[in-house]
């Protein structure tokens, strides 16, 4: 299968470079900028990600490319370029002014193959502090703007190219005209890299490596899952086994929906009810790691007790996917180790489990296309990210049967309005936060003395940035009324406003 590599420098924008060549249909790596090839197979070029560091920093990432250049086509952007231009003995240096924003390339040397079809004028987007102030012997310019005169170059004796800005970015507005030039012309790639051909490879895969070996897998009713779960079946059948634990912080009838959804996809799959055990592992705590890692702990023990009645087991599923895998192995990237809550720490060597993830390699929007040709129901592959400890976060300070009853009633109404007035497919992601505050109003004749939740509403494309969505006034207004008459105990409802970053998608 031909790839692309992607060296990370620790840019933000690193997994959104790997998304857009995936979008050409043309499967791409991650790799932190030192990470040591051991193989070259099917590698067609080579991507040099951007950074925060500045080239002239003494802590800046200093990769070895002698393996890479001359061999291979490389595209460096951003930081990439400069250090392209500064490791072959140009000059970089602080620019005049940080160029950060929209601009626009006013010189395209349209005779050089990355620059094929990009029209002159065009639109980037700039994210620099330094300047390729003098490039070396061999180095040819092939784009400016108005400010940056090396806004693109091209060495003149291997296919190797460097570019200012960011086209992996929506305000460049041809850069995936310029990502297809460089990876589908430059490179040669196929683009083969399609869902079909991914459930092919995958289940053939998985049918060789697990053989007749039983397989137990635990659903939370999420996308990453149920899609990892349909491709395990499709591969080894009845050997896979399903567990859905009820930890009592899903939300409003959520444990029978999600029961009966599985039901037509074939999968074997142990309800299980713990509410009990989860509230008693919670009762009296109030920090939130103190909190994730007493529902974490709590659910290792209900699923190993679980999964022990299943004979013979041995391998543990689980729906990793891509970003999980990067952020595990990033080196100076923006998030250096894994979020705790992806997976079912601990688990494996308990149980002397073998861990399988069908779905590591894939992004969360490729998880919903081969859920797609999968055919898996849309009202399972449209349901908005939920997190591992449930409602556990999005109930400030402690918990009890009481506050999981009001979340879960004021969600149901927030939930349920979304869908109802063609809403839900609009957000990537809505919550209902109960504070640990309360507050006077009045109902009635009656002063009450009652709680407050908070309505929260985002759109994204994987959490990693995300912005509030401005749903209308008159929906929200209908929306604080029935919680307010509907949930005794509820009397002030409040919509959050804030953008990821600063702030974070949950509150805890």
């Amino acid at each position: 299968m031909d790839k692309i590599l992607i060296l990370d420098f620790g840019s933000q924008y690193t997994q959104l470079i790997a998304r857009r060549v995936r979008e050409l249909n043309v499967y791409c790596e991650i790799h932190p900028y030192n990470y040591s090839i051991g193989s070259f197979d099917g590698v067609k070029g080579v991507i040099l990600s951007g950074s925060p560091y500045s080239v002239r920093d003494r802590e800046a990432p200093v990769p070895d490319l002698s393996a890479i250049r001359g061999k291979f086509p490389v595209l460096g952007i951003c930081y990439g370029a400069q250090y392209i231009a500064l490791e072959s003995g140009g000059e970089v240096l602080p620019s005049k002014h940080r160029e950060y924003g929209r601009a626009n390339l006013d010189f395209i040397d349209r005779d050089n193959p990355l620059f094929q079809n990009i029209t002159k004028g065009t639109q980037v987007w700039m994210s620099h502090g330094d300047t390729i102030t003098d490039l070396p012997d061999g180095f040819q310019i092939t784009a400016s703007t108005k400010d940056v005169q090396v806004g693109g170059y091209q060495l003149t004796n291997e296919p190797t190219y460097g570019i200012q800005f960011h086209p992996e970015v929506y305000h460049t507005t041809e850069g995936m005209e310029l990502l297809r030039n460089f990876v589908i012309t430059i490179c040669g790639c196929s683009p083969s890299w399609t869902p079909d051909s991914f459930i092919a490879s995958t289940v053939s895969g998985l049918t060789a490596q697990l053989g007749n070996d039983r397989v137990v897998l635990g659903l939370s009713g999420g996308v990453d899952s149920t899609v990892a779960g349909v491709l395990l079946h499709r591969a080894i059948g009845d050997n896979l086994k399903c567990i859905f634990v009820d930890n009592g912080l899903l939300r409003k009838n959520e444990f029978e929906q999600v029961l009966e959804s599985y039901k037509g996809l074939g999968l074997q799959v142990q309800g299980v009810r713990a509410e009990n055990l989860f509230y008693k592992a919670l009762d009296g705590l109030t920090d939130p790691e103190k909190k994730r890692k007493a529902i974490g702990k709590t659910f290792i023990e209900v699923f190993e007790k679980e999964a022990k009645k299943i004979k013979d087991v041995k391998w543990l599923a689980q729906g990793t996917i891509y970003p999980d895998v990067i952020e595990s192995i990033s080196v100076n990237g923006p998030s250096s180790t894994i979020k705790s809550h992806h997976n079912v720490g601990g688990l494996p060597d308990l149980m002397n489990l073998k861990v399988i993830e069908p779905l590591k390699l894939l992004f969360k929007d490729e998880v919903r296309r081969v859920g797609r040709a999968l055919r898996i129901p849309d009202k399972i592959l449209g349901r908005h990210p939920f997190p591992g400890p449930g409602l556990g976060i999005r109930i400030l300070g402690s918990i009890t049967p009481e506050k999981v009853r009001l979340i879960q009633d004021a969600d149901d109404i927030f939930i349920s309005a979304l869908k109802d007035h063609g809403l839900y497919d609009q957000v990537w992601q809505a919550a209902t936060i109960l504070l640990p505050i309360r507050s006077v109003g009045v109902m009635g004749d009656e002063r009450t003395y009652e709680n407050t939740v908070v309505l929260r509403a985002v759109t994204s494309t994987d959490g990693m940035t995300a912005d509030w969505v401005h749903l209308p006034y008159d929906f929200l207004s209908r929306v604080s009324n029935d919680i307010i008459n509907k949930v005794q105990g509820i009397n002030r409802v409040v919509y959050d406003i804030s953008s990821k970053p600063p702030a974070t998608i949950e509150w805890e």
